[in-house]
């Protein structure tokens, strides 16, 4: 096993120079990993779980062994280019199965754990993956019957209990099952050493299906070179940030291309990574793990806005007013205001009274979240950088590898998502749409060559969303979504994301959705905070108060309260939080009728 590892250290060792991580010498992101690995201290802890039924630590060399074994019984049942599709919760385990898929030569697809059996049907009709990895009994109850029907299936791997799901699952085809934990006990011999890799900067890394806001996903390839193009950005953000070993929570699902590349900007500074035991324990998780940076979508931010709004509006006296402090001086100094040496002096001793103790809650050592996966709420960004929980939000699309651009920590503008980065090249089409070009742009759909081609164009992307980048600095600017705008009868386009943000920032509404192509007016459906389903003369208070920010076009004129969250088990929100605008309208298309 030691004259294996040795041999790997040999073959990753050549590039880049010492003590320089360039990573456009790269030429794969498994070359990245070993790279890191050899630099990191190997007994020092890589991953680890934070669920008290599966705490294992995996240190740096106990990370390269597992991908080691893994990829050799990968290697055996797939050909240089096969598909392998990964179900899993956030874990230790998804981490190396995705790098032992690379390094086998074959293209990692992962998949939601929250897909129904439909999804997983329609995703493996679609890139037929040879091999699937799937985490425990309740993720292959749904595959089970499609890998009995599908021949190309060769292998399965499980990484939990695989007695118990052939006892209870009915499994048919035993052979084709396999444990992880049992190709973990094998030991590596000479003749598993790494053949030479025919991986090149353009191979296929994976294949990331879009979340399907609009029909059905599509498989976007990105390239080992895409990705590795994108973390030249990621690092140049995070450079400020790290002055030891950084630590990071990973929450969001691994399979979606933000959080998909994250683990790949982990493994280029050298972190410690926590996974989150679960959504529901995400807090307690928080003050575990101490992260350094945090990622996460608009809706998370949102929701943290809220909660600590409800505890701020609780307070009274002296706390009352240093909150009211805090906000306003924090904002003055985010937005680079002139403020006189009282000010400056009384800020400064808010850092320690309000915004420390607030820190507190987040384990104490953040430095910066960061935003992305949607537009983040101006008003949201603004109250988050004033309380001292500094907030960069960035801009990026699963075709980019994903992130096209970020707000740095010395110069954040809330209204943007900061300067493209060096990797990309980003311009505005004369209607305004976002156009991208660069190596982080995607290699294109799978099997879908006539919708590759309607959206790159002579090289560049062309993104679906309308934007402007400021002369002077550069910093872009998201102002709406293509094919999101609302056309009214009038000829008006109007922005529902606007409006929507401005009616869910409200404590009283949990979300919405604004409804009105082609029609005279706007209407909008509501689902209340729990505590006020039934106060419908408050909530049109509420709307009242925000018509009169809006233009006349703009104004919500009636509204049809709703008491079903949209959610991912009910098919109207994407894993990442965002509405199906299509499927509620098809739900609700009887009640938005009706208010015309």
């Amino acid at each position: 096993q030691n004259r294996v590892l040795q041999e790997v250290r040999v073959r990753f060792s050549l590039r880049p120079p010492k003590n320089v991580m360039n990573l456009d010498n790269f030429n794969s992101l498994i070359e990245l990993f070993f790279y890191q690995s050899e630099k990191q201290d190997s007994k020092s802890v890589f991953l680890q779980w934070l669920n008290p039924n599966n705490n294992k630590k995996f240190t740096w060399e106990e990370t390269k062994i597992n991908i080691l074994k893994l990829s050799k019984i990968i290697k055996e049942n797939v050909k240089e280019g096969d598909r392998c599709l990964l179900v899993s919760e956030n874990r230790p385990e998804w981490f190396i199965s995705d790098l032992a898929i690379m390094l086998a030569g074959a293209i990692t697809v992962p998949a939601y754990t929250t897909y129904t059996k439909d999804d997983y049907k329609y995703l493996i009709e679609d890139c037929e993956p040879t091999l699937i990895i799937v985490s425990n009994n309740d993720m292959l109850k749904k595959l089970n019957a499609i890998i009995d029907e599908k021949n190309f299936i060769k292998k399965v791997i499980t990484f939990d209990e695989l007695e118990k799901a052939h006892h209870n699952l009915n499994i048919i085809h035993k052979e084709k099952y396999l444990d992880f934990n049992f190709i973990m006990k094998n030991d590596l011999s000479e003749k598993d050493k790494i053949q030479n890799l025919n991986l090149k900067r353009t191979s296929a890394a994976c294949i990331i299906y879009t979340s399907g806001t609009g029909g059905n996903p599509k498989g976007v390839i990105l390239s080992h070179g895409g990705i590795l193009n994108n973390l030249v950005g990621a690092c140049e953000i995070m450079k400020p940030l790290i002055n030891s070993r950084p630590v990071f929570l990973t929450w969001l699902p691994l399979s979606h291309s933000y959080e998909h590349c994250v683990q790949f900007a982990q493994i280029a500074v050298g972190a410690k990574v926590y996974y989150a035991e679960k959504i529901e324990k995400l807090l307690d998780n928080i003050s575990e793990a101490k992260p350094t940076i945090m990622t996460a979508v608009p809706r998370f931010y949102q929701n943290l806005y809220n909660k600590i709004n409800i505890n701020m509006k609780k307070q009274t006296g002296l706390k009352a007013k240093l909150i009211s402090a805090t906000i306003k001086l924090g904002k003055k100094k985010l937005l680079k205001e002139k403020m006189s040496f009282f000010e400056r002096l009384l800020n400064s001793l808010l850092d320690v009274l309000v915004r420390k103790k607030i820190k507190k809650q987040f384990g104490g050592n953040l430095k910066a979240f960061v935003s992305g996966g949607g537009a983040l709420d101006k008003e949201i960004g603004e109250f988050l950088n004033s309380i001292g929980l500094p907030t960069l939000q960035g801009y990026g699309l699963t075709e980019t590898s994903p992130v096209v651009s970020c707000n740095p920590i010395h110069k954040i503008k809330v209204e943007t998502v900061g300067p493209p980065f060096k990797g990309n090249k980003v311009k505005i089409a004369e209607d305004g749409e976002i156009l991208v070009k660069g190596e982080n742009v995607m290699l294109g759909y799978w099997n879908k060559k006539e919708e590759t081609d309607k959206v790159i164009i002579n090289g560049w992307l062309h993104t679906g969303d309308i934007g402007e980048i400021n002369p002077e600095d550069g910093y872009l600017k998201i102002t709406d979504r293509k094919k999101d705008i609302i056309v009214s009868a009038g000829g008006d386009n109007i922005s529902p994301a606007k409006i929507e943000n401005m009616i869910t920032n409200e404590l009283e509404i949990d979300q919405c959705m604004v409804y009105g192509d082609k029609k005279n007016y706007l209407v909008a459906l509501i689902v209340p905070n729990k505590d006020f389903l039934k106060e419908k003369e408050k909530i049109n208070k509420i709307i009242e108060k925000i018509n009169n920010k809006l233009t006349l076009v703009e104004k919500i004129k009636k509204i049809q309260l709703i008491n079903e969250n949209f959610s991912i088990e009910n098919g109207l929100l994407t894993p990442t939080m965002k509405v199906k605008r299509k499927k509620v309208t098809e739900k609700y298309k009887n009640q938005l009728e009706n208010l015309y």
